[in-house]
C-alpha cells in the first residue's frame, strides 16, 4: 500500500489517500511516486500530491490533514502544537522549550507508581504537569532543576 497527500496552494494535507501497490507501479513493475500522481491527478482532477511514508523513510514524518509539505526540506512538517514550540531541524517536528520529563512511572516522592497520570504542557507556566486520574486535585510540576515531580 502506497500513500499520497493531496496538497492545497499553500502544500497544507488535505487528505491521505491510500493506493493499491499495483497502482503505483511502472513499467518495470516498481513502485514510483509519479505513476501514483498521474493516476491521482487523472480520478481527482487535482494536481498537487506527495507521496508519504509510513515508516518515515522519506519525508520525516508520515503526513496528516493539516500538515504542511515543506519542499525545501523535502518533509512533512505537523502544525505547531504550541507558540513557545520550536522546529527540530533534523526531525521536521516540533520541541518543547522544556525537554519532555525523563520520569514518568514514578510518583513525586520518587516511588515507584503503577498509577497513570496525564502529563500536559502548560504553555502560560512554560512547563510539563502531571494530572492523577485517580485523585481529581492531584496535580504535578516537573521541576527541571531536581528532574523530579513537585506537588502542587
Amino acid at each position: 500500500m502506497a500513500s499520497f497527500t493531496k496538497l492545497d496552494d499553500n502544500n497544507i494535507v488535505l487528505a491521505v489517500h491510500a493506493l493499491d501497490d499495483k497502482v503505483t507501479q511502472n513499467s518495470e513493475g516498481v513502485e514510483d511516486e509519479n505513476v501514483g500522481i498521474e493516476y491521482l491527478t487523472k480520478i481527482h482532477k487535482h494536481s498537487n500530491w506527495k507521496q508519504t511514508y509510513i515508516d518515515k523513510s522519506k519525508r520525516k514524518n508520515y503526513a496528516g490533514i493539516g500538515y504542511t509539505y515543506d519542499a525545501a526540506r523535502d518533509a512533512f512538517i505537523s502544525p505547531q502544537k504550541f507558540p513557545s514550540w520550536i522546529l527540530n531541524e533534523e526531525k521536521c517536528n516540533w520541541d518543547a522549550p522544556v525537554t519532555y520529563p525523563s520520569v514518568l512511572s514514578y510518583k513525586p516522592d520518587g516511588q515507584q507508581d503503577d498509577k497513570f497520570y496525564h502529563i500536559i504542557w502548560d504553555e502560560a507556566g512554560q512547563k510539563w504537569t502531571a494530572l492523577d486520574w485517580e485523585t481529581p486535585k492531584g496535580s504535578f510540576d516537573w521541576n527541571t532543576s531536581t528532574l523530579s515531580w513537585d506537588s502542587v
